[in-house]
């Protein structure tokens, strides 16, 4: 009995999602659960996988958008002693996304990237003159129009600039490359203008000594990996620093919801990670409930699933607070933009051996410059100043995080 191949559910306010890559061609053999395609939408991207054994029959092309619950293809049930030569495609019901298609579409919206294009017709002029030597340009070739820094613009033909060997640069070269935008990073660009836009964002600093922080992670380390099987790492030690913070500033984690201010009685904490797509930002859930060991294991699968594709619309959604860190890029100082609907985002930066001052002494400490930038129209300086050196204090004197002072 053929199975339909669906685009499954996207989540909260997503409604559609563009193929990027089918995984398999047109008339190959699949197994249940093997991955067939990669979708985007506008918050992450993931792959379908199909849900039986058989033929797959594609019925929607690479960059097609389409909504949560269409049809994509079929998977019909192979023939007996099968081994995967072609065979003839079976029709793909095609849900439209409005009026149906016209019966004899151009083939350049049918066309898969993969089919070669269709031979030209025979040619019943004279054969081409013989191709003239590299090193003698054509008698009468017209000179190139150099859209480049040589364009005056007005118009004027140019010669093509000379390249660096001394040679002229020949006039097919391509100066530009354009490539469409992906859903992913179209989104992030329309959602950070639209935080700017909307958000009277504002961004305090703070330097933090992390000399007892890294001490208590190298003595305890190896035990701590052993015991729990799981690294410890500084983005779990910054998320219960940020938790011991919210908890005494909890206007830090609420946000506006037209005339309302939202308290969020849990913190679910948004890790910002980087991946091949773009940067996403997967949600750990209930951290402030979460024992060190249990938030490092969180957030290592989510950082996983994230850089590989997997992310589930469920994992995007729902976050109060966000932690981004640029320090692991090199970054010394920054000012990040708020994650909206989220009033607080916290900016980690890369550990400096600087010299400071330390009980009228210079010493050289590990330190770390920290950005929290805030929505003002909530959070007031004096809250987001607190804030901050509660953290800052969390992390130069961890037992404060044990203890709850």
């Amino acid at each position: 009995m053929p199975v339909d191949v669906r685009i499954p559910q996207l989540g909260e306010s997503v409604s559609e999602a563009v193929i990027v890559r089918w995984l398999k061609q047109d008339g190959d053999l699949v197994g249940a659960d093997e991955p067939l395609l990669e979708i985007e939408t506008e918050k992450a991207a993931m792959e379908v996988v199909a849900e039986a054994a058989g033929r797959l029959h594609i019925g929607q092309a690479v960059g097609a958008r389409v909504p949560a619950g269409a049809v994509v293809g079929r998977i019909v049930e192979a023939a007996a002693g099968d081994g995967g030569g072609a065979s003839a495609p079976a029709e793909v019901a095609v849900e439209p996304r409005a009026a149906p298609p016209a019966p004899a579409p151009p083939p350049a919206t049918l066309r898969r990237v993969e089919t070669p294009a269709a031979e030209p017709a025979p040619r019943t002029e004279r054969p081409a003159e013989p191709r003239q030597p590299e090193t003698l340009p054509p008698p009468e070739r017209p000179p190139a129009v150099v859209t480049g820094p040589a364009d005056n613009g007005g118009g004027r033909a140019a010669e093509p600039a000379p390249s660096g060997t001394g040679e002229p640069r020949r006039a097919e070269e391509p100066e530009v490359e354009r490539v469409p935008m992906s859903e992913l990073r179209r989104v992030i660009a329309t959602r950070l203008v639209e935080a700017q836009r909307t958000a009277a964002i504002l961004t305090t600093f703070n330097e933090v000594d992390l000399g007892e922080l890294l001490a208590l992670r190298a003595r305890h380390r190896e035990a701590f990996r052993a015991r729990h099987g799981v690294d410890l790492g500084l983005m779990s030690l910054f998320g219960r620093a940020v938790v011991h913070g919210l908890r005494e500033v909890p206007i830090v984690n609420a946000r506006i919801d037209g005339n309302d201010v939202v308290y969020h009685r849990r913190v679910h904490l948004g890790i910002a990670v980087s991946t091949p797509r773009g940067l996403v930002v997967p949600v750990v859930r209930d951290a402030d409930t979460l024992s060190l060991a249990e938030l490092e294991r969180a957030i290592a699968a989510l950082a996983g699933r994230a850089r590989e594709g997997r992310l589930g619309p469920l994992e995007l959604r729902g976050g109060t607070f966000t932690i981004t860190n640029g320090g692991v890029f090199g970054s010394l100082l920054s000012t990040p933009i708020l994650n909206p609907p989220q009033s607080g985002i916290l900016g980690m930066h890369k550990i400096e051996q600087r010299p400071v001052a330390v009980d009228g002494q210079v010493v050289i400490r590990p330190m770390m410059y920290v950005a929290l930038s805030y929505d003002h129209r909530l959070v007031d300086g004096e809250q987001a100043v607190t804030f901050l050196v509660r953290v800052k204090e969390a992390l130069e004197d961890p037992a404060r995080m044990v203890l709850g002072v």
